[in-house]
């Protein structure tokens, strides 16, 4: 186990799904997976290992914001042995025709997080999804004739930022939506070489001003859910 994490290796599968609320893990492990087990509860980050349509995977929550992702991340990949990590989660629209709900297939992400900066010595790499497994959860949800919008997000340190024209700017990029986690994801992957994607749901509307309730978002969202499981397992 590490300072953030319980348990050994053993205990978790090679790919974990992260909803960046604890809770959301244990509903995710609750209602799709079987025989789910709690194998971490460290400051309440909830994690477990089960079965979805017979293969092992893990769920377990991050936390908000890229310090907390890579933290989580870092461990799971260098002292688990995670080799994959599907994000799913929340994520602001920033165009006005992605609609509430929607769900986006985050191909890369920009940031003004300087935590990937450091990682590359300054320069200003690119980070984006593993392709096979972005592919993957297209397909996947074609199956299940749910409608994805395939793009690019953006990641910000603050989720109440005080920049007036960070919002316009995003639209006009043409940039799908804006998190707090995908660019920190991707950025870890890449440096220790493991497969990564983020599956988000619409949740707000920056340019509307519409929104979802927490519940809505702790117990809902289950396309983005059924994706993620979906391309977990092919």
């Amino acid at each position: 186990m590490t300072a953030h994490i319980a348990g050994t290796a053993a205990d978790f599968a090679p790919t974990v799904i992260m909803p960046g609320d604890p809770l959301r893990a244990k509903y995710i492990a609750e209602t799709f997976l079987d025989d789910a087990k709690l194998v971490t509860d460290i400051r309440n980050m909830l994690g477990y290992t089960g079965y979805y349509k017979g293969q092992r995977i893990s769920v377990m929550g991050h936390g908000m914001g890229v310090p907390s992702m890579v933290l989580y991340g870092h461990e799971l990949i260098n002292d688990f042995g995670v080799k994959r990590i599907i994000r799913i989660g929340s994520v602001g629209a920033t165009q006005k025709h992605v609609n509430m709900r929607d769900v986006i297939l985050a191909q890369a992400a920009g940031t003004d997080s300087p935590t990937n900066a450091k990682r590359t010595k300054g320069y200003q790499l690119a980070s984006s999804a593993t392709f096979e497994l972005l592919h993957n959860a297209y397909l996947a949800a074609k199956d299940k004739g749910i409608d994805v919008k395939v793009g690019n997000v953006f990641t910000g340190d603050l989720y109440y930022d005080p920049d007036d024209e960070l919002i316009p700017l995003l639209e006009k990029f043409g940039v799908l939506g804006i998190d707090m986690e995908v660019a920190g994801l991707y950025g870890l992957a890449q440096q220790f070489g493991i497969e990564s994607l983020a599956i988000l749901t619409v949740s707000d509307h920056c340019i509307t001003g519409e929104e979802t309730t927490a519940e809505e978002r702790q117990l809902s969202f289950d396309n983005m859910i059924q994706i993620a499981l979906e391309t977990a397992i092919k």
